[in-house]
Protein backbone atom coordinates (compact mmCIF):
# COMPACT_ATOMS: atom_id res chain seq x y z
CA UNK A 1 0.00 0.00 0.00
CA UNK A 2 3.20 2.25 0.00
CA UNK A 3 1.76 3.54 -3.04
CA UNK A 4 -0.84 5.86 -1.39
CA UNK A 5 1.86 6.86 0.84
CA UNK A 6 3.68 7.81 -2.27
CA UNK A 7 0.92 9.52 -4.11
CA UNK A 8 0.28 11.53 -1.00
CA UNK A 9 4.09 12.93 -1.03
CA UNK A 10 3.66 13.63 -4.51
CA UNK A 11 0.64 15.85 -4.14
CA UNK A 12 1.51 17.64 -0.94
CA UNK A 13 4.70 18.60 -2.89
CA UNK A 14 3.31 19.57 -5.89
CA UNK A 15 1.28 22.14 -3.53
CA UNK A 16 4.50 23.61 -2.31
CA UNK A 17 6.31 23.90 -5.76
CA UNK A 18 2.99 25.35 -6.75
CA UNK A 19 3.16 28.13 -3.79
CA UNK A 20 7.04 28.21 -4.55
CA UNK A 21 5.95 29.10 -8.49
CA UNK A 22 3.97 32.04 -7.16
CA UNK A 23 6.78 33.64 -4.99
CA UNK A 24 7.98 36.65 -6.58
CA UNK A 25 10.79 36.80 -4.14
CA UNK A 26 12.23 33.71 -6.29
CA UNK A 27 13.95 34.23 -9.38
CA UNK A 28 12.92 32.12 -12.46
CA UNK A 29 16.43 30.46 -12.36
CA UNK A 30 15.43 29.09 -9.14
CA UNK A 31 12.36 28.19 -8.94
CA UNK A 32 13.26 26.07 -11.92
CA UNK A 33 16.26 24.25 -9.87
CA UNK A 34 13.51 23.55 -7.03
CA UNK A 35 10.91 21.93 -9.73
CA UNK A 36 13.87 20.01 -11.05
CA UNK A 37 15.31 18.88 -7.58
CA UNK A 38 11.59 18.11 -6.78
CA UNK A 39 11.50 15.69 -9.55
CA UNK A 40 14.61 13.92 -9.22
CA UNK A 41 13.81 13.44 -6.03
CA UNK A 42 10.58 11.87 -6.08
CA UNK A 43 10.27 10.83 -9.81
CA UNK A 44 13.46 9.59 -10.92
CA UNK A 45 15.09 8.35 -7.99
CA UNK A 46 11.94 6.34 -6.93
CA UNK A 47 11.57 4.79 -10.46
CA UNK A 48 15.46 4.25 -11.19
CA UNK A 49 15.72 2.67 -7.20
CA UNK A 50 12.61 -0.01 -7.86
CA UNK A 51 13.60 -0.77 -11.17
CA UNK A 52 16.89 -1.70 -9.88
CA UNK A 53 15.60 -3.61 -7.07
CA UNK A 54 13.69 -5.96 -9.66
CA UNK A 55 17.06 -6.07 -11.75
CA UNK A 56 18.68 -7.53 -8.74
CA UNK A 57 16.16 -9.83 -7.95
CA UNK A 58 15.64 -11.06 -11.63
CA UNK A 59 18.90 -11.54 -12.51
CA UNK A 60 19.78 -13.39 -8.81
CA UNK A 61 16.80 -15.56 -9.06
CA UNK A 62 17.01 -16.74 -12.82
CA UNK A 63 15.38 -20.63 -11.30
CA UNK A 64 12.27 -22.27 -11.50
CA UNK A 65 10.28 -22.09 -8.46
CA UNK A 66 6.90 -23.39 -7.23
CA UNK A 67 4.48 -20.22 -8.28
CA UNK A 68 6.27 -19.59 -11.49
CA UNK A 69 2.67 -21.29 -13.36
CA UNK A 70 0.90 -17.35 -12.55
CA UNK A 71 3.22 -16.00 -14.98
CA UNK A 72 3.04 -16.79 -18.80
CA UNK A 73 4.58 -19.15 -20.69
CA UNK A 74 7.20 -17.21 -21.97
CA UNK A 75 8.21 -16.19 -18.94
CA UNK A 76 7.95 -19.05 -17.76
CA UNK A 77 10.46 -20.85 -20.51
CA UNK A 78 12.96 -18.19 -19.84
CA UNK A 79 14.17 -19.71 -15.99
CA UNK A 80 16.01 -22.55 -15.89
CA UNK A 81 14.31 -25.57 -14.73
CA UNK A 82 10.56 -26.55 -14.78
CA UNK A 83 9.03 -25.14 -17.90
CA UNK A 84 12.21 -24.49 -19.58
CA UNK A 85 13.30 -28.14 -18.98
CA UNK A 86 9.87 -29.49 -20.58
CA UNK A 87 9.88 -27.09 -23.78
CA UNK A 88 13.56 -27.51 -24.24
CA UNK A 89 13.66 -29.03 -27.93
CA UNK A 90 10.79 -27.55 -29.48
CA UNK A 91 10.40 -26.31 -32.89
CA UNK A 92 9.77 -22.28 -32.76
CA UNK A 93 7.10 -22.07 -36.02
CA UNK A 94 3.98 -23.74 -35.54
CA UNK A 95 2.86 -25.60 -38.47
CA UNK A 96 0.31 -27.20 -40.15
CA UNK A 97 0.33 -31.09 -38.93
CA UNK A 98 2.18 -29.58 -35.39
CA UNK A 99 0.61 -30.73 -32.53
CA UNK A 100 0.00 -28.40 -29.74
CA UNK A 101 -1.18 -27.69 -26.25
CA UNK A 102 -2.81 -24.36 -25.92
CA UNK A 103 -2.26 -22.60 -22.49
CA UNK A 104 -4.40 -19.34 -21.69
CA UNK A 105 -2.91 -16.13 -21.05
CA UNK A 106 -5.32 -15.18 -18.27
CA UNK A 107 -3.56 -17.75 -15.84
CA UNK A 108 -7.33 -17.00 -13.67
CA UNK A 109 -9.03 -18.38 -11.72
CA UNK A 110 -6.41 -20.89 -12.42
CA UNK A 111 -3.22 -21.51 -15.12
CA UNK A 112 -5.04 -24.13 -17.33
CA UNK A 113 -4.81 -26.05 -20.85
CA UNK A 114 -7.39 -26.30 -23.55
CA UNK A 115 -8.73 -29.89 -23.15
CA UNK A 116 -11.33 -32.13 -24.32
CA UNK A 117 -12.21 -35.78 -23.47
CA UNK A 118 -14.71 -38.51 -24.81
CA UNK A 119 -17.74 -37.27 -22.44
CA UNK A 120 -20.23 -35.16 -23.93
CA UNK A 121 -22.65 -32.46 -22.96
CA UNK A 122 -25.73 -33.49 -20.77
CA UNK A 123 -28.91 -33.05 -22.97
CA UNK A 124 -30.52 -31.38 -20.57
CA UNK A 125 -29.27 -28.46 -17.90
CA UNK A 126 -30.46 -28.51 -14.41
CA UNK A 127 -32.08 -25.39 -15.29
CA UNK A 128 -34.22 -26.74 -18.48
CA UNK A 129 -32.06 -25.30 -20.98
CA UNK A 130 -31.01 -27.99 -23.47
CA UNK A 131 -27.36 -28.79 -25.15
CA UNK A 132 -25.95 -29.67 -28.42
CA UNK A 133 -24.96 -32.92 -26.67
CA UNK A 134 -21.53 -32.70 -28.41
CA UNK A 135 -18.10 -33.72 -26.89
CA UNK A 136 -17.00 -31.64 -24.02
CA UNK A 137 -14.35 -28.99 -24.38
CA UNK A 138 -13.22 -27.28 -21.10
CA UNK A 139 -9.59 -25.56 -19.55
CA UNK A 140 -7.90 -28.01 -17.52
CA UNK A 141 -5.25 -26.89 -14.68
CA UNK A 142 -3.09 -29.85 -15.06
CA UNK A 143 -1.02 -31.23 -17.84
CA UNK A 144 -2.66 -34.48 -19.76
CA UNK A 145 -2.48 -36.14 -22.80
CA UNK A 146 -5.58 -34.84 -23.70
CA UNK A 147 -4.56 -31.00 -23.69
CA UNK A 148 -3.20 -32.19 -27.53
CA UNK A 149 -4.09 -30.25 -30.39
CA UNK A 150 -3.05 -30.79 -33.90
CA UNK A 151 -3.02 -27.52 -36.22
CA UNK A 152 -4.98 -28.45 -39.42
CA UNK A 153 -5.08 -27.48 -42.59
CA UNK A 154 -8.86 -27.06 -43.72
CA UNK A 155 -7.86 -27.62 -47.43
CA UNK A 156 -6.22 -30.91 -46.75
CA UNK A 157 -6.57 -34.21 -45.20
CA UNK A 158 -3.13 -34.77 -43.85
CA UNK A 159 -2.66 -34.65 -39.61
CA UNK A 160 1.61 -34.44 -39.79
CA UNK A 161 4.04 -31.71 -40.73
CA UNK A 162 4.72 -31.32 -44.86
CA UNK A 163 8.30 -31.52 -45.65
CA UNK A 164 9.42 -28.31 -45.21
CA UNK A 165 7.05 -26.93 -42.82
CA UNK A 166 4.20 -24.95 -43.78
CA UNK A 167 4.20 -22.18 -40.95
CA UNK A 168 1.08 -20.93 -39.79
CA UNK A 169 1.08 -17.00 -40.00
CA UNK A 170 -1.74 -14.21 -38.80
CA UNK A 171 -5.12 -14.41 -40.62
CA UNK A 172 -5.24 -18.34 -41.38
CA UNK A 173 -7.72 -19.61 -41.33
CA UNK A 174 -6.97 -23.41 -39.27
CA UNK A 175 -8.68 -26.21 -37.75
CA UNK A 176 -8.21 -27.41 -34.19
CA UNK A 177 -8.12 -31.55 -34.08
CA UNK A 178 -8.37 -33.12 -30.48
CA UNK A 179 -5.19 -35.42 -31.03
CA UNK A 180 -6.44 -38.45 -28.74
CA UNK A 181 -10.21 -38.09 -30.16
CA UNK A 182 -9.42 -36.68 -33.43
CA UNK A 183 -12.87 -34.45 -33.33
CA UNK A 184 -12.76 -30.77 -34.50
CA UNK A 185 -12.82 -27.82 -32.43
CA UNK A 186 -16.33 -26.24 -33.05
CA UNK A 187 -18.67 -23.74 -31.69
CA UNK A 188 -22.30 -23.15 -32.74
CA UNK A 189 -25.70 -20.70 -32.19
CA UNK A 190 -26.04 -22.95 -28.83
CA UNK A 191 -25.67 -20.90 -24.98
CA UNK A 192 -22.79 -22.22 -23.62
CA UNK A 193 -23.77 -24.39 -20.04
CA UNK A 194 -22.99 -21.47 -17.86
CA UNK A 195 -22.66 -18.62 -19.85
CA UNK A 196 -25.61 -18.46 -21.56
CA UNK A 197 -24.71 -15.13 -23.42
CA UNK A 198 -21.80 -17.41 -24.95
CA UNK A 199 -21.93 -20.17 -27.55
CA UNK A 200 -20.71 -23.55 -26.66
CA UNK A 201 -17.62 -24.65 -27.57
CA UNK A 202 -17.66 -28.30 -28.21
CA UNK A 203 -15.48 -30.98 -30.29
CA UNK A 204 -17.85 -32.15 -33.47
CA UNK A 205 -19.77 -35.25 -33.08
CA UNK A 206 -21.60 -36.35 -36.46
CA UNK A 207 -24.87 -37.65 -35.32
CA UNK A 208 -26.12 -37.42 -38.92
CA UNK A 209 -28.57 -34.70 -37.86
CA UNK A 210 -28.84 -31.38 -39.55
CA UNK A 211 -26.43 -29.47 -37.66
CA UNK A 212 -22.95 -29.34 -39.91
CA UNK A 213 -19.79 -28.89 -38.52
CA UNK A 214 -18.64 -25.38 -37.91
CA UNK A 215 -14.65 -25.86 -37.31
CA UNK A 216 -12.69 -22.91 -39.13
CA UNK A 217 -11.03 -20.59 -36.80
CA UNK A 218 -8.97 -17.64 -37.89
CA UNK A 219 -6.11 -17.12 -36.31
CA UNK A 220 -5.51 -13.63 -34.35
CA UNK A 221 -1.51 -12.85 -33.72
CA UNK A 222 -2.32 -10.17 -31.02
CA UNK A 223 1.40 -9.47 -30.24
CA UNK A 224 2.35 -9.09 -34.10
CA UNK A 225 4.93 -7.13 -35.46
CA UNK A 226 3.54 -7.53 -38.85
CA UNK A 227 0.87 -9.05 -40.67
CA UNK A 228 2.90 -11.51 -41.86
CA UNK A 229 3.60 -12.52 -38.64
CA UNK A 230 3.93 -16.33 -38.07
CA UNK A 231 2.72 -18.22 -35.10
CA UNK A 232 5.48 -19.09 -32.68
CA UNK A 233 5.73 -21.62 -29.94
CA UNK A 234 6.04 -19.49 -26.36
CA UNK A 235 6.17 -16.24 -27.99
CA UNK A 236 3.27 -15.78 -29.81
CA UNK A 237 -0.35 -15.09 -27.83
CA UNK A 238 -3.47 -15.29 -30.09
CA UNK A 239 -6.63 -15.48 -30.44
CA UNK A 240 -9.09 -17.85 -32.11
CA UNK A 241 -11.68 -16.12 -33.97
CA UNK A 242 -14.88 -18.65 -34.96
CA UNK A 243 -15.28 -17.65 -39.20
CA UNK A 244 -19.18 -18.46 -39.36
CA UNK A 245 -19.88 -16.88 -36.04
CA UNK A 246 -17.20 -14.14 -35.69
CA UNK A 247 -17.25 -15.56 -31.55
CA UNK A 248 -13.67 -15.78 -29.89
CA UNK A 249 -12.62 -18.59 -28.31
CA UNK A 250 -12.52 -17.40 -24.49
CA UNK A 251 -12.29 -19.28 -21.10
CA UNK A 252 -15.33 -17.80 -19.23
CA UNK A 253 -13.51 -18.95 -15.55
CA UNK A 254 -16.65 -20.47 -14.35
CA UNK A 255 -16.59 -24.31 -13.03
CA UNK A 256 -18.50 -26.76 -14.82
CA UNK A 257 -20.69 -29.09 -12.50
CA UNK A 258 -19.72 -33.21 -11.71
CA UNK A 259 -20.59 -33.78 -15.57
CA UNK A 260 -17.85 -31.57 -16.93
CA UNK A 261 -15.85 -32.61 -13.46
CA UNK A 262 -15.06 -29.18 -11.70
CA UNK A 263 -13.12 -27.70 -15.00
CA UNK A 264 -13.37 -24.74 -16.29
CA UNK A 265 -15.71 -23.58 -18.55
CA UNK A 266 -14.67 -22.84 -22.62
CA UNK A 267 -17.08 -20.06 -24.38
CA UNK A 268 -16.99 -18.78 -27.98
CA UNK A 269 -17.48 -14.84 -26.67
CA UNK A 270 -19.45 -13.07 -29.62
CA UNK A 271 -20.26 -9.74 -27.18
CA UNK A 272 -16.25 -9.25 -26.87
CA UNK A 273 -15.47 -5.22 -26.88
CA UNK A 274 -11.27 -4.94 -26.84
CA UNK A 275 -8.46 -7.65 -25.70
CA UNK A 276 -9.14 -9.41 -23.00
CA UNK A 277 -6.42 -11.92 -21.12
CA UNK A 278 -9.21 -14.68 -21.23
CA UNK A 279 -9.56 -14.83 -25.48
CA UNK A 280 -5.61 -14.63 -25.44
CA UNK A 281 -3.98 -18.04 -25.83
CA UNK A 282 -0.34 -19.53 -26.27
CA UNK A 283 1.57 -22.94 -27.49
CA UNK A 284 3.02 -24.06 -24.61
CA UNK A 285 4.42 -27.63 -25.70
CA UNK A 286 5.03 -28.00 -29.52
CA UNK A 287 6.00 -31.20 -31.36
CA UNK A 288 6.17 -31.53 -34.90
CA UNK A 289 3.87 -34.09 -36.21
CA UNK A 290 5.38 -36.90 -38.53
CA UNK A 291 2.69 -40.04 -38.15
CA UNK A 292 -1.26 -40.06 -40.03
CA UNK A 293 -1.96 -43.19 -38.60
CA UNK A 294 -4.30 -42.30 -34.88
CA UNK A 295 -1.84 -45.31 -33.26
CA UNK A 296 1.22 -43.57 -33.88
CA UNK A 297 0.06 -39.70 -33.30
CA UNK A 298 -1.08 -40.65 -29.98
CA UNK A 299 2.76 -42.19 -29.27
CA UNK A 300 4.13 -39.37 -30.57
CA UNK A 301 1.95 -37.28 -28.07
CA UNK A 302 4.13 -38.32 -25.02
CA UNK A 303 7.31 -38.19 -26.74
CA UNK A 304 10.19 -35.88 -26.35
CA UNK A 305 10.81 -33.56 -29.52
CA UNK A 306 14.21 -33.12 -31.14
CA UNK A 307 15.05 -29.36 -32.24
CA UNK A 308 16.36 -26.68 -29.32
CA UNK A 309 15.10 -23.27 -29.48
CA UNK A 310 16.01 -20.21 -27.21
CA UNK A 311 13.29 -18.25 -25.79
CA UNK A 312 15.13 -15.51 -23.62
CA UNK A 313 13.07 -12.39 -22.80
CA UNK A 314 14.68 -9.25 -22.64
CA UNK A 315 14.51 -7.39 -18.58
CA UNK A 316 12.21 -5.23 -19.72
CA UNK A 317 9.52 -7.64 -20.97
CA UNK A 318 10.14 -9.80 -17.72
CA UNK A 319 9.75 -6.52 -15.53
CA UNK A 320 6.69 -5.34 -17.26
CA UNK A 321 4.81 -8.83 -16.92
CA UNK A 322 5.85 -9.04 -13.53
CA UNK A 323 4.55 -5.59 -12.52
CA UNK A 324 1.21 -6.42 -14.29
CA UNK A 325 0.99 -9.89 -12.14
CA UNK A 326 1.71 -7.95 -8.80
CA UNK A 327 -1.60 -6.13 -9.87
CA UNK A 328 -4.05 -8.48 -11.10
CA UNK A 329 -3.16 -12.03 -9.99
CA UNK A 330 -4.99 -12.81 -6.43
CA UNK A 331 -4.42 -15.91 -5.05
CA UNK A 332 -7.87 -16.54 -3.58
CA UNK A 333 -11.11 -14.60 -3.14
CA UNK A 334 -12.59 -16.68 -0.72
CA UNK A 335 -12.96 -16.14 2.77
CA UNK A 336 -10.34 -16.92 5.36
CA UNK A 337 -10.50 -17.65 9.24
CA UNK A 338 -8.52 -14.38 9.92
CA UNK A 339 -9.94 -12.00 7.03
CA UNK A 340 -11.49 -9.09 7.95
CA UNK A 341 -13.29 -5.68 7.12
CA UNK A 342 -12.33 -2.51 6.97
CA UNK A 343 -14.74 -1.60 9.83
CA UNK A 344 -13.46 -4.47 12.10
CA UNK A 345 -10.27 -2.37 11.85
CA UNK A 346 -10.95 0.56 13.32
CA UNK A 347 -12.65 -0.70 16.85
CA UNK A 348 -9.50 -4.14 16.46
CA UNK A 349 -12.52 -6.38 16.16
CA UNK A 350 -10.35 -8.66 14.86
CA UNK A 351 -7.04 -10.28 15.47
CA UNK A 352 -4.55 -12.70 13.68
CA UNK A 353 -2.73 -15.95 14.83
CA UNK A 354 0.10 -16.65 13.25
CA UNK A 355 2.21 -19.00 15.64
CA UNK A 356 1.04 -21.76 18.60
CA UNK A 357 3.50 -23.76 20.76
CA UNK A 358 2.73 -27.07 20.16
CA UNK A 359 3.64 -28.13 24.64
CA UNK A 360 3.41 -24.50 26.13
CA UNK A 361 0.29 -23.09 23.97
CA UNK A 362 3.09 -19.79 23.74
CA UNK A 363 1.29 -17.79 20.86
CA UNK A 364 1.77 -14.98 18.33
CA UNK A 365 -0.51 -12.71 17.48
CA UNK A 366 -1.44 -9.37 15.23
CA UNK A 367 -3.15 -7.42 18.17
CA UNK A 368 -2.87 -4.09 18.41
CA UNK A 369 -2.42 -1.81 21.72
CA UNK A 370 -6.00 -1.07 22.79
CA UNK A 371 -5.26 2.36 24.08
CA UNK A 372 -3.08 3.21 21.26
CA UNK A 373 -5.63 2.28 18.78
CA UNK A 374 -8.68 3.61 20.27
CA UNK A 375 -6.63 6.99 20.78
CA UNK A 376 -5.74 7.23 17.44
CA UNK A 377 -9.40 7.01 16.28
CA UNK A 378 -10.33 9.42 18.64
CA UNK A 379 -7.18 11.69 17.56
CA UNK A 380 -8.36 11.55 13.75
CA UNK A 381 -12.08 12.79 14.72
CA UNK A 382 -11.17 15.49 17.18
CA UNK A 383 -8.79 16.83 14.36
CA UNK A 384 -11.95 16.68 12.14
CA UNK A 385 -14.21 18.62 14.36
CA UNK A 386 -11.75 21.11 15.51
CA UNK A 387 -10.99 21.50 11.73
CA UNK A 388 -14.43 22.23 10.79
CA UNK A 389 -14.87 24.18 14.11
CA UNK A 390 -11.80 26.32 13.31
CA UNK A 391 -12.91 27.00 9.18
CA UNK A 392 -16.73 28.13 10.54
CA UNK A 393 -15.54 30.63 12.93
CA UNK A 394 -12.75 31.91 10.30
CA UNK A 395 -16.09 31.91 7.82
CA UNK A 396 -17.00 34.51 10.63
CA UNK A 397 -13.53 35.99 10.30
CA UNK A 398 -12.83 35.10 14.25
CA UNK A 399 -9.22 33.40 14.06
CA UNK A 400 -8.40 31.20 16.85
CA UNK A 401 -5.02 30.41 15.95
CA UNK A 402 -2.42 32.89 14.93
CA UNK A 403 -1.71 32.28 10.80
CA UNK A 404 1.56 30.37 11.35
CA UNK A 405 -0.29 27.81 13.33
CA UNK A 406 -3.54 27.53 11.47
CA UNK A 407 -0.84 26.59 8.71
CA UNK A 408 0.82 23.73 10.61
CA UNK A 409 -2.55 22.47 11.82
CA UNK A 410 -3.47 22.41 8.18
CA UNK A 411 -0.17 20.74 7.22
CA UNK A 412 -0.29 18.10 9.39
CA UNK A 413 -4.06 17.49 8.61
CA UNK A 414 -3.16 16.83 5.09
CA UNK A 415 0.15 15.21 5.50
CA UNK A 416 -1.60 12.82 9.48
CA UNK A 417 -5.28 12.82 8.26
CA UNK A 418 -4.61 12.72 4.50
CA UNK A 419 -2.60 9.76 4.82
CA UNK A 420 -4.60 7.71 7.23
CA UNK A 421 -7.61 8.26 4.50
CA UNK A 422 -5.32 7.14 1.59
CA UNK A 423 -4.28 4.55 3.12
CA UNK A 424 -7.69 3.27 4.40
CA UNK A 425 -10.46 4.32 2.64
CA UNK A 426 -9.72 2.46 -1.07
CA UNK A 427 -10.11 -0.81 0.94
CA UNK A 428 -13.96 -0.07 0.73
CA UNK A 429 -14.10 -0.24 -3.15
CA UNK A 430 -11.28 -4.29 -3.38
CA UNK A 431 -12.73 -6.95 -3.69
CA UNK A 432 -10.23 -9.01 -2.47
CA UNK A 433 -9.71 -11.34 0.63
CA UNK A 434 -8.16 -8.62 3.66
CA UNK A 435 -6.48 -9.04 7.00
CA UNK A 436 -5.80 -6.47 9.57
CA UNK A 437 -2.37 -5.82 8.82
CA UNK A 438 -3.56 -3.81 5.36
CA UNK A 439 -4.37 -1.30 8.42
CA UNK A 440 -0.82 -0.57 9.88
CA UNK A 441 -0.13 1.73 6.95
CA UNK A 442 -3.12 4.21 7.73
CA UNK A 443 -2.36 3.09 11.42
CA UNK A 444 0.89 4.82 11.13
CA UNK A 445 -0.36 8.06 9.61
CA UNK A 446 -3.08 8.37 12.82
CA UNK A 447 -0.73 7.31 15.41
CA UNK A 448 1.40 10.55 13.67
CA UNK A 449 -1.49 12.79 14.01
CA UNK A 450 -1.94 11.99 18.17
CA UNK A 451 0.53 14.29 19.38
CA UNK A 452 -0.65 16.75 16.95
CA UNK A 453 -3.67 16.77 18.68
CA UNK A 454 -2.22 16.34 22.14
CA UNK A 455 -0.27 19.67 21.39
CA UNK A 456 -2.94 21.57 19.90
CA UNK A 457 -5.40 20.90 23.09
CA UNK A 458 -2.71 21.33 25.47
CA UNK A 459 -1.47 24.99 23.94
CA UNK A 460 -4.51 26.45 22.73
CA UNK A 461 -8.04 25.05 24.32
CA UNK A 462 -6.71 24.82 27.61
CA UNK A 463 -6.29 28.57 28.68
CA UNK A 464 -5.85 28.49 32.32
CA UNK A 465 -2.82 26.74 34.06
CA UNK A 466 -5.12 24.31 36.45
CA UNK A 467 -6.67 23.30 32.62
CA UNK A 468 -2.92 22.60 31.73
CA UNK A 469 -2.12 20.93 34.69
CA UNK A 470 -4.87 18.51 34.39
CA UNK A 471 -4.52 17.93 30.56
CA UNK A 472 -0.67 16.80 31.24
CA UNK A 473 -1.83 14.74 34.04
CA UNK A 474 -4.18 12.96 32.02
CA UNK A 475 -1.49 12.49 29.45
CA UNK A 476 0.62 11.22 31.52
CA UNK A 477 -2.48 8.52 33.13
CA UNK A 478 -2.89 7.74 29.37
CA UNK A 479 0.69 6.98 28.70
CA UNK A 480 0.71 4.52 31.74
CA UNK A 481 -2.71 2.80 30.55
CA UNK A 482 -0.43 2.51 26.95
CA UNK A 483 2.37 1.33 28.81
CA UNK A 484 0.70 -1.09 30.74
CA UNK A 485 -1.84 -2.70 28.27
CA UNK A 486 1.60 -3.44 26.07
CA UNK A 487 3.12 -5.19 29.08
CA UNK A 488 -0.39 -7.19 29.03
CA UNK A 489 -0.85 -8.44 25.93
CA UNK A 490 3.25 -8.71 25.25
CA UNK A 491 2.95 -12.70 25.66
CA UNK A 492 0.70 -12.77 22.52
CA UNK A 493 2.85 -10.80 20.80
CA UNK A 494 6.71 -11.72 21.05
CA UNK A 495 5.18 -15.53 22.06
CA UNK A 496 7.80 -16.30 24.47
CA UNK A 497 5.98 -16.98 27.33
CA UNK A 498 4.25 -19.97 28.44
CA UNK A 499 0.42 -19.19 29.20
CA UNK A 500 -2.26 -21.19 30.81
CA UNK A 501 -5.82 -21.64 29.46
CA UNK A 502 -6.91 -19.58 32.70
CA UNK A 503 -4.36 -16.69 31.60
CA UNK A 504 -5.15 -17.26 27.74
CA UNK A 505 -8.84 -16.58 28.50
CA UNK A 506 -7.97 -14.16 30.63
CA UNK A 507 -6.27 -12.07 27.46
CA UNK A 508 -9.49 -12.52 25.55
CA UNK A 509 -10.50 -9.36 25.88
CA UNK A 510 -12.96 -9.77 23.24
CA UNK A 511 -14.90 -12.32 21.83
CA UNK A 512 -13.83 -12.02 18.46
CA UNK A 513 -9.98 -12.06 19.17
CA UNK A 514 -9.05 -15.25 18.65
CA UNK A 515 -6.85 -16.57 21.34
CA UNK A 516 -6.08 -20.30 20.66
CA UNK A 517 -6.93 -22.45 23.81
CA UNK A 518 -6.53 -26.22 24.31
CA UNK A 519 -9.21 -28.05 25.53
CA UNK A 520 -7.67 -30.73 27.55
Amino acid sequence: MGVFTYLLVLGVAAVHTWHLIGDRALSNVRVLCHVLARAVALLVLPVVTYVLFFYVHLTLLYRSGPHDQIMSSAFQASLEGGLARITQGQPLEVAYGSQVTLKSASGRPVPCWLHSHQSTYPIMYDNGRGSSHQQQVTCYPFKDVNNWWIVKDPGRHQLEVSNPPRPVRHRDVVQLVHGMTTRLLNTHDVAAPLSPHAQEVSCYVDYNISMPAQSLWRLDVVNRESDAETWKTILSEVRFVHVNTSAILKLSGAHLPDWGFRQLEVVGEKLSRGLHESTVWTVEEHRYGRSQEQKERELELHSPAQTDVSRNLSFLARFSELQWRMLTVRSDDSEHKYSSTPLDWVTLDTSIAYWLHPRTSAQIHLLGNVVIWASAGLATALYALLTCWYLLRRRRNIRDLPEDCWLRWVLAGALCAGGWAANYLPFFLMEKTLFLYHYLPALAFQILLLPVVVQQVGEHLCRSELQRSLFGALVVAWYSAACRVFAVLRPLTYGDTPLSPSELQALRWRDSWDILIRKH
